[in-house]
């Protein structure tokens, strides 16, 4: 049999001389972060009564005042009118109390085969299975919003760079799919974790199973889990599926990070690629001229809040020897911190990207510098016959003498051009146009126009 509830809620008092103190209550109490697990609670131990009933454990009558029971407390909970209380230290406790009060002893009898280690273990991985589901929907719209803005800008010019200076010419809908790319591989990493997080811990009791004639795998078809955890011990004591979630959490910070980082630095009024819509920005407390890029700022800033909590658990987890340990408690709430976290992120900056204004005279300016098209001139030579090492040093002496007139490549005559190759004619100005550059970069990946839309409509068809 399981330990009955104290008149005080505690499943343990008989065993204990003393009271625990009001200090020791708060700093081991639960309830107040792990209350929002309450319909994960409640769905779980409805799948677990239906088990017992099934397999006789508990009656049809126990059941279904379990059944109403059960109702009316979510009713409560929805309502805000559920009494959360510190002495019953946490989410299931608080929930089988209520639940007691409402039906009596039938409230008594759904502990029965199991234990609070397998049934908070079941609880985080409904939690964590329904932020994934949520998170890749998220991601799917962040992914659609930022093609759209690709496909406006399949044509626009921007520099590409490497060690942050200018290297070639590309598109910006090219850029922006490089996002899209990553927020794919993210989701992949979500579906993934999911699998792993998608296997049934109830039924492993405390730590070693339970002698009542349960059956695990009806519990799991009924919670939709596509398989039990098949070991007791690591079922109720491993974390790591919780972790597991926080570095892919992680990766998408990061993503989000670096695409903060660069419109962060687009919108700066010394490059002035881009403007951001006022709803995301905010002004300056002593300069009125200011409009500040806040919420990029902030989330790259809450990226090291999420990797954080990937260390947090990490930590957390490392020293515990099997089975469970009470450090346990201390994964929820970095972990419910990262759900909100990244799913508040991924809302706002899905929206966000609909309010980009680009400014495709200033990008086009920009690639202009920097000799953005001198590699096209040494492909070029390299098609004329000339080995490439010979045409990057070829070329390399051309850009020495613009950079001393302060002129471009272009600007060149074909006379000056001769001086480093005479294999240069007259078709090589074609060659140095922006335009040309980015349209000759006409295979998969590469950043023509024609390819930056089929990059999209390939995208679109997987987002259905």
């Amino acid at each position: 049999m399981t330990a009955q509830l104290s008149k005080k809620g505690e499943a343990w008092s008989a065993r204990f001389s003393e009271p625990v103190s009001d200090l020791v209550k708060r700093y081991t109490a639960s309830v107040f972060f792990d209350k929002r697990l309450a319909p994960f609670d409640i769905e779980g131990s409805l799948a677990h009564a239906e088990m017992l009933q099934a397999q006789h454990i508990i009656d049809a009558q126990d059941y279904a005042d379990i059944q109403r029971g059960m109702e009316q407390i979510r009713t409560e909970i929805a309502d805000g009118k559920f009494e959360w209380l510190l002495d019953l230290e946490d989410v299931h406790l608080n929930i089988e109390k209520r639940l007691t009060e409402l039906v009596g002893d039938a409230g008594k009898r759904l502990h029965t085969g199991r234990s609070r280690n397998d049934q908070v273990a079941t609880d985080i991985r409904l939690y964590v299975r329904a932020a994934i589901d949520d998170i890749n929907g998220l991601l799917r719209d962040l992914r659609l919003a930022l093609v759209d803005l690709a496909e406006q800008h399949a044509d626009t010019i921007l520099p590409g760079f490497t060690h942050m200076q200018v290297a070639q010419p590309i598109t910006f809908g090219h850029h922006i799919l490089a996002y899209v790319e990553m927020f794919g591989r993210d989701a992949e990493r979500m579906a993934d974790c999911r699998k792993r997080v998608n296997r049934l811990p109830l039924g492993a009791a405390a730590l070693a199973g339970t002698t009542f004639p349960i059956d695990r795998e009806r519990v799991a078809k009924t919670l939709g889990f596509d398989d039990v955890c098949h070991n007791s011990l690591d079922a109720v004591s491993d974390r790591d599926f919780a972790i597991e979630f926080c570095a892919a959490a992680a990766l998408v910070m990061t993503h989000i990070s670096r695409m903060a980082e660069e419109l962060v630095i687009w919108m700066s009024p010394r490059v002035g690629f881009i403007d951001i819509a006022d709803r995301f920005c905010t002004g300056s407390s002593i300069m009125p001229q200011k409009k500040n890029p806040d919420v990029p700022e902030l989330a790259r800033g809450k990226t090291g809040r999420v990797n954080g909590h990937l260390i947090a658990l990490l930590t957390l987890m490392k020293g515990q020897p099997l089975a469970y340990n009470k450090d346990n408690q201390e994964d929820k709430e970095p972990l419910f911190d990262t759900v909100d976290t990244l799913t508040d992120t991924l809302r706002i900056f899905a929206d966000m990207a609909g309010g980009i204004t680009v400014k495709p005279a200033a990008m086009r300016d920009a690639a202009l510098q920097g000799y953005a098209t001198a590699t096209d001139l040494a492909d070029y030579l390299v098609k004329k016959g000339l080995p490439f090492r010979d045409a990057h040093e070829a070329v390399a002496r051309a850009v020495r003498v613009c950079v001393d007139k302060g002129c471009d490549l272009s600007d060149l005559t074909l006379d000056e051009m001769h001086k480093f190759s005479d294999l240069i004619e007259l078709d090589v100005f074609q060659v140095l146009t922006l335009e040309g550059s980015v349209a000759a970069r006409d295979h998969v990946g590469g950043t023509a126009p024609n390819q930056v839309r089929k990059a999209i409509a390939r995208v679109r068809a997987q987002l259905g």
